[in-house]
């Protein structure tokens, strides 16, 4: 059969030949459709082989619902790209829309095969979501093993796809690959190994590669720390490994973004010139390529963690400003809550980061924004009255 394709407003259309409602045929055609839309996307990446569509099992003749992923070749460096997908086949034709395109959250809002999680997720809600600022990076995420472990930084921020510094690889502990926040996890090689991506809220998403023994998910409510696989050397999606490990990938408004400054379990990651390289902080603590992350947990939407940038105790005062009092200490490292923020005086921080902004915690004490990571530049509870 003859593929004719259009391209217009995100969609892609497949005329079909009309087929009895009980026939495989519509389905079948969606897999073409949704491999030669794939293609398309992808044009002039390297790839390995066909693309591999998993066909969720909702799918009906009317409803197409799953995942696409375009395999690398089996060498380092090379990465796969992958995607979810919703389609609806309108008399004779299917329209396809994969993650990142406009049509996507139109059909993933109305698709009656989805659940009422996914069309929330995939729907206009979450073009509300995209509204967030980009330089607001508070995830609420963990690192994606138990608690109180210390699992080893055994690559540095490195891509996924598309050349973007996504991702970090980890290995160690128990092994077990837990998810970094509550969510819909999905499975994206075909084999329905190796891979397994989770739908997070504020338009977050996180990848994690090369699992051994992963769940089969399908659209299935996982909530922060439930497992997700064991790391492993799977390559069902392509690329290498040289050691079992989890390649863990961070997606914000359905595409990867650097990882760079982005914190996990209190960490946050620091890249460095050139992939595989960089650290991750603690406070003041760094911890480059090759040493151990202990999981403190997520940090909270109000919260902050003390950076004294080389110190080791941070002054608290009865206000916002080095004029007030010194009215206790905070150790570097620690978490605390913001209440409200006020302007006081100027303050210059790691990385040249100068501000302004002085933070009131929950204590009554206050501290200066440029010695608080927030994940934020701006008050993360407002300012106070």
């Amino acid at each position: 059969m003859r593929l004719l394709i259009a391209i217009a407003a995100s969609l892609v259309i497949l005329p079909l030949t009309p087929v009895s409602p009980a026939s495989a045929a519509p389905k079948d055609d969606l897999v073409k459709v949704v491999r030669q839309v794939a293609l398309t996307k992808s044009a002039g990446a390297m790839a390995a082989g066909m693309p591999q569509v998993n066909l969720n099992p909702r799918t009906t003749n009317s409803w197409g619902f799953g995942t696409v992923a375009i395999p690398a070749p089996r060498v380092p460096n090379a990465y796969p790209r992958g995607w979810l997908f919703v389609a609806r086949r309108d008399g004779a034709k299917w329209r396809v829309a994969l993650e990142g395109e406009p049509a996507f959250a139109d059909l993933g809002g109305t698709a009656g095969i989805l659940s009422a999680d996914e069309r929330q997720a995939f729907g206009t809600s979450a073009r509300a979501e995209a509204a967030i600022s980009p330089y607001d990076r508070r995830t609420g995420m963990r690192l994606p093993y138990a608690l109180n472990q210390s699992w080893r930084l055994t690559g540095g921020p490195h891509p996924m796809s598309d050349g973007v510094r996504s991702s970090i690889d980890l290995a160690g502990g128990d092994g077990r690959v837990l998810a970094a926040r509550g969510g819909l996890a999905y499975t994206m090689c075909g084999s329905g190994t190796g891979w397994i991506r989770v739908v997070h809220d504020r338009g977050f998403a996180t990848d994690y590669y090369h699992l051994s023994g992963n769940i089969k998910a399908n659209g299935k409510k996982v909530k922060e720390g439930d497992f997700l696989g064991n790391i492993g050397n799977d390559v069902s999606c392509g690329g290498s490994t040289t050691g079992a490990h989890v390649h863990f990938s961070l997606r914000r408004d359905n595409a990867y973004v650097p990882i760079d400054r982005y914190a996990f379990g209190k960490w946050v990651i620091s890249a460095s010139v050139g992939d595989y390289n960089g650290a991750a902080y603690h406070g003041s603590k760094r911890v480059g390529v090759g040493g151990l992350l202990l999981n403190y947990g997520g940090l909270g939407f109000r919260g902050g963690i003390v950076d004294t940038d080389g110190g080791t105790i941070l002054n608290k005062r009865a206000g916002p400003g080095t004029s007030f009092k010194v009215v206790g200490t905070v150790a570097d490292g620690a978490t605390v809550t913001v209440a409200c923020s006020r302007l006081g005086t100027r303050h210059v921080g790691r990385n040249n980061y100068s501000s302004n902004l002085w933070n009131k915690l929950t204590d009554g004490t206050w501290i200066a924004d440029v010695y608080l990571w927030t994940g934020i530049g701006d008050p993360v509870n407002g300012y106070c009255p």
